[in-house]
């Protein structure tokens, strides 16, 4: 069994992974707030997520991988005061608050299709979950740490503090942040300017409402997740994860909110990715220089010098280590391109190979102690606080290997048919399996062999015919589409150009 290590935000260094109840694992991811549409922003812990997801299952863990969708609650400015983004947004758009929440929704959710990321095992919606809030924020109040003004109620932080370290997960000291906190229009029924907000009561303009002990009114952001991750996974359990971004004050709230419910951490490790940037400068909706998934798909944004495939945002998304900044640009997402085009072309030359019984084998020691040695290097990565990074430098020298064994400057008798299967094996499976490449989601078309054979055929025969300039216009012609012809003594293929 591999030993895992994950960097643990809370206790701000890496910790061997050890789940509370073995081979299960709870992993909680906070989802979008469904009110437009996805982008690379959302693109990095969807992909950072899918990675441990996918690496854990390849352990053998059996995980149950929850991600909620926000469809109330979510506040302009990540405040108490504000319009609802969605209700927001329908105002806007003269819809129904739910209809702008299912549309972006859909949206999201075919984004991250493209992007081959795994759907989680449930995906609960805050207003799905009134019920559960209610019941936590409950027990809230019945154990001194909340308090209702107005119909409306909220946390008390500093009581909290006192026994429970508020602030121990972003590293924020309370009495700087009761400094720096400035007492806001509206927010004068509260305690203290640093209290937040598990309900609010609704005011007659807004739309989205439900019936409570204390007001018709709609549940604060924090308290989902918290009321959410432990109905499904528990009062404690093992991952949640989520954006840098999402630190403070969400994750530091929710876990304020649940040791005031349950007397108990709500999780044992905390892990976020952290940001994509563009020149530098966070990448937001806020900020208003986002690109959203489709416009890297189709091209279609001024910052954009070309359409890029949804593999390859997901290659250069796991190029960089999740806990390091990710700044984006034309050339690193077209560098990223290019070496996924590489892996791809492995991926193909290793599935054609194979070995035919009459083969003599001579071992080269070397060539298999490296093999090996890769083979390890790809566990080491991921285990080291999931280093795609270095795993993926791992598997491009299994493709030097694979490129040498195809042009035969490796003979391919130099392997045994073990090693071999080896190599196979471990290229095949950390490539598709756990990085989720995809040939098919690159290409966008899962019928690009059938269609190359077709091409390749009547390539073949225009050579047989001596028809030159027709072969000539069909090497063309695929060139155009990003593909090259391979032309040898023995055969024709086809690869992605490099």
């Amino acid at each position: 069994m591999q030993t895992l290590y994950l960097y643990n935000t809370l206790s701000r260094k890496k910790e061997i992974f050890e789940p509370i109840s073995p081979p299960f694992v709870g992993l909680y991811v906070c989802g979008p707030t469904v009110y437009g549409h996805a982008h690379l922003g959302h693109a990095r812990p969807a992909v950072t997520f899918d990675l441990l997801n996918r690496y854990l299952q390849h352990l053998g863990y059996k995980v149950r991988y929850v991600r909620n969708i926000t469809d109330v609650g979510h506040l302009e400015n990540d405040a108490d005061e504000g319009e609802d983004k969605i209700a927001k947004k329908a105002r806007l758009e003269q819809l129904e608050p739910m209809e702008i929440a299912q549309h972006f929704t859909d949206s999201y959710h075919v984004d991250m299709k493209k992007l081959n990321t795994l759907s989680p095992a449930i995906e609960p919606r805050a207003t799905g979950h009134i019920i559960e809030q209610i019941a936590m924020i409950e027990k809230i109040i019945k154990n001194g740490l909340a308090y209702e003004v107005n119909g409306s109620v909220y946390f008390d932080v500093e009581k909290y503090h006192k026994t429970g370290n508020y602030g121990k997960l972003s590293g924020r000291i309370i009495e700087d942040l009761m400094a720096n906190t400035r007492d806001l229009e509206g927010q004068d029924e509260k305690k203290s300017p640093l209290d937040f907000a598990l309900w609010k009561k609704a005011q007659p303009v807004h739309i989205m409402r439900w019936p409570s002990p204390w007001s018709e009114g709609f549940p604060g952001w924090h308290i989902e997740c918290s009321a959410m991750s432990s109905k499904y996974l528990g009062e404690t359990f093992d991952i949640h994860g989520g954006g840098m971004d999402l630190m403070f004050p969400h994750h530091e709230c929710e876990i304020a909110q649940s040791n005031a419910c349950n007397h108990k951490e709500p999780v044992k490790y905390w892990m976020h990715n952290n940001m994509i940037t563009i020149h530098g400068k966070k990448m937001g909706k806020s900020l208003g220089n986002f690109i959203l998934l489709n416009e890297f798909f189709t091209g279609a944004h001024e910052s954009l010098e070309k359409a890029y495939s949804p593999m390859t945002i997901r290659f250069f998304i796991l190029q960089a280590h999740y806990r390091s900044t990710l700044d984006f640009s034309n050339d690193a997402l077209q560098a990223a391109e290019k070496a996924l085009v590489k892996v791809l072309n492995g991926l193909r030359a290793l599935k054609k190979m194979g070995f035919s019984k009459d083969t003599e084998i001579t071992e080269d020691e070397t060539l298999k102690t490296r093999i090996e040695k890769n083979i390890q290097s790809s566990y080491d990565g991921l285990n080291d606080d999931l280093n795609s990074a270095v795993t993926l430098a791992a598997i491009f020298d299994q493709l030097k290997i694979i490129n040498s064994l195809k042009s035969g400057q490796i003979a391919f008798n130099s392997i045994s048919e073990s090693t071999f299967e080896k190599l196979k094996e471990h290229y095949l499976t950390f490539v598709e399996d756990i990085l989720g490449i995809d040939e098919k989601a690159f290409s966008e078309n899962a019928k690009l062999d059938d269609m190359m054979d077709i091409i390749l055929k009547n390539y073949a025969d225009a050579k047989a015919r001596k028809e030159y300039d027709q072969v000539d216009a069909i090497r063309a012609a695929v060139k155009k589409l990003g593909l090259v012809i391979k032309d040898s003594k023995t055969s024709i293929s086809w690869d992605y150009e490099e």
